[in-house]
């Protein structure tokens, strides 16, 4: 059996409790994940468990980029520019299909954040910075240029641009495949397993009685050490621990609208001003074009996170602010998320000024807590959790790790050298699909999202007795998510497995019945169970599709 199936759950529960490991992780967001593979990688015993699904939280919830961090050059943040666009590269060669080049123009416009100068050096030591080689160099565009790479931009107003690379993702898919790589190196990782209070031996933390939200059992898993990275809950644990004190968390909401890419046709990715002074992402997606975000403060239950009214014509203006020959309404809007940023509270500081630096608190119990951070950052921040606990682990136990591995892991599906093999396998599975009705746009989800499993899915789509084509893509999905990827509900599967919550709303009223009647058929639940899973299914539709 798949060690990533549903069908695995009870082992691994049974692994957890019978198991003294050297860390355990609360949180299954990209932090913990990255954590667990790069903790695993080195030889530790590693547990790791999410009170939900896996990317839940803030990590199906961003931008969805890799980003090199420019505007923390207007920040004068050089180490973090470094950092993080350092990582850009690094991460792109661990999953290339899933970390993808994409092209980003700057427009430079009267009165905007950018001048030309400011813009040109900005870009220079940002590619310095970074280490940004070859075709991915930065490249200044005078007006002109700068229209024929993107037509759309506001002639009056636009002086030229500044042209540079940076990387799409899908998050949530990120963080299930550095999971399922952390699976190699026998991490045990287990869902909607809740950690309600710790365990505690000579005035240390040495562990947790957990709840699994599924089957109702409560038991111990007991580690050397624990570390928390719950995200938006880090807090929340360090109040269990009774050791909130000093650092707090300041949260910050963050929204994305999405429309049709008819609707905003961009040729490539744009980051724009904002007449308030901000600045946004316009993302082109498949089908799709996405746009935002809002840097906003939150106070309210962080388990239910909304877009509003306020936040989408917020959104709304500003694109046809920058594009004036689009006029989007509330009406164009298909879907909708809204996530929050786990910062760190600096006293007289705004929401957008806040530093996106990661810091670690330690309690006087040892219990480790990380939060802040960026998504882009997530090896770097694993890296220092498992050096901190390495040391720790080396004086406690007298026993040494190995040194850090995850420069040189691919991860789960990415066993391809650069973007051109990417390609060269996306044309590879168009050819094998196109002649049942499946067109190109098609086998770039299909490879954008898993990688070479795609051969897998297709194997299962061979195998399959069933006449609509579309629908017995949808069935050897379903099936490859459950049993390779530990999706536990149909909106796992719609949400966070394949992004059709977010990216292609309306294939869900399409294809809901189909993957419900296959959920019930693989676990079989009874009416009661299938009429809460719809329940939750359409609570988040109408949460991602309607503003109050």
């Amino acid at each position: 059996m798949n060690k990533f199936s549903y069908f695995n759950r009870q082992k691994i529960a049974t692994d957890l409790q019978t198991t003294e490991f050297d860390l355990l992780i609360i949180g299954g967001g990209i932090t913990g994940a990255g954590i667990a593979l790069d903790a695993a990688s080195r030889g530790m015993k590693v547990a790791l468990i999410e009170k939900n699904d896996f990317a839940s939280g803030t990590s199906s919830k961003s931008t969805k980029l890799i980003h090199g961090g420019l505007r923390y050059l207007k920040q004068f943040d050089f180490w973090l520019v470094k950092e993080v666009g350092t990582e850009r590269a690094i991460v792109h060669k661990l999953a290339p299909h899933l970390v993808v080049p994409e092209k980003m123009i700057l427009p430079l416009i009267d009165g905007g954040t950018y001048g030309s100068w400011l813009t040109s050096i900005g870009l220079k030591v940002y590619d310095i910075l970074a280490s940004v080689e070859g075709e991915d160099k930065r490249k200044m565009l005078d007006k002109e240029e700068a229209l024929q790479q993107e037509p759309l931009l506001p002639e009056n107003i636009l002086n030229g641009a500044g042209y540079y690379a940076e990387y799409r993702t899908d998050d949530a898919r990120l963080t299930i495949e550095v999971l399922k790589t952390a699976l190699d190196y026998d991490a045990k990782i287990l869902s909607y397993t809740e950690a309600t209070e710790f365990i505690y031996k000579e005035d240390r933390v040495v562990g947790a009685k957990v709840k699994d939200t599924i089957s109702g059992d409560k038991f111990a898993i007991k580690a050397k050490y624990v570390v928390n990275a719950a995200g938006p809950w880090v807090d929340e644990l360090r109040q269990i621990n009774h050791s909130k004190i000093g650092k707090r968390l300041h949260l910050t909401k963050g929204v994305h609208l999405v429309v049709a890419h008819e609707k905003l046709p961009i040729k490539q990715s744009v980051y724009f001003d904002v007449p308030d002074g901000r600045m946004m992402f316009a993302i082109p997606r498949g089908r799709v074009t996405y746009f935002g975000t809002t840097d906003t403060n939150y106070q309210k239950d962080k388990d239910h996170v909304e877009a509003n009214l306020v936040d989408a014509t917020y959104l709304i203006s500003a694109v046809n602010n920058m594009f004036p020959d689009i006029n989007i309404s509330l009406d164009d809007v298909q879907s909708s998320w809204a996530g929050l940023r786990p910062l760190i509270h600096e006293e007289g500081k705004s929401a957008s000024e806040l530093s996106r630096k990661d810091e670690i608190f330690v309690s006087d119990t040892e219990l480790i807590s990380i939060a802040g951070g960026k998504l882009t950052g997530y090896r770097k921040m694993a890296e220092r959790i498992v050096d901190l606990v390495g040391k720790k682990y080396e004086r406690r136990f007298e026993k040494e790790f190995d040194e850090i591995k995850t420069k040189e892991i691919i991860l789960s599906g990415g066993t391809f050298k650069n973007s051109s093999e990417v390609r060269s396998y996306i044309d590879a599975i168009h050819n094998r699909i196109a002649e049942v009705d499946f067109d190109e746009k098609d086998a770039e989800y299909l490879v954008h999202n898993y990688g070479k499993q795609t051969d897998i899915i297709l194997q299962k789509f061979d195998d399959l007795m069933h006449d609509n084509m579309q629908e017995k893509m949808i069935i050897a999905e379903v099936w490859f998510t459950i049993h390779h990827e530990m999706a536990c509900t149909p909106t796992d599967f719609f949400m966070r497995r394949t992004g059709r919550l977010f990216f292609d709303a309306n294939s869900i009223k399409v294809y809901k019945k189909l993957v419900f009647s296959e959920f019930q058929k693989y676990f079989s639940w009874d009416d009661k169970t299938v009429e809460k899973h719809q329940k939750e299914l359409e609570e988040k539709l109408k949460t991602a599709t309607t503003f109050e």
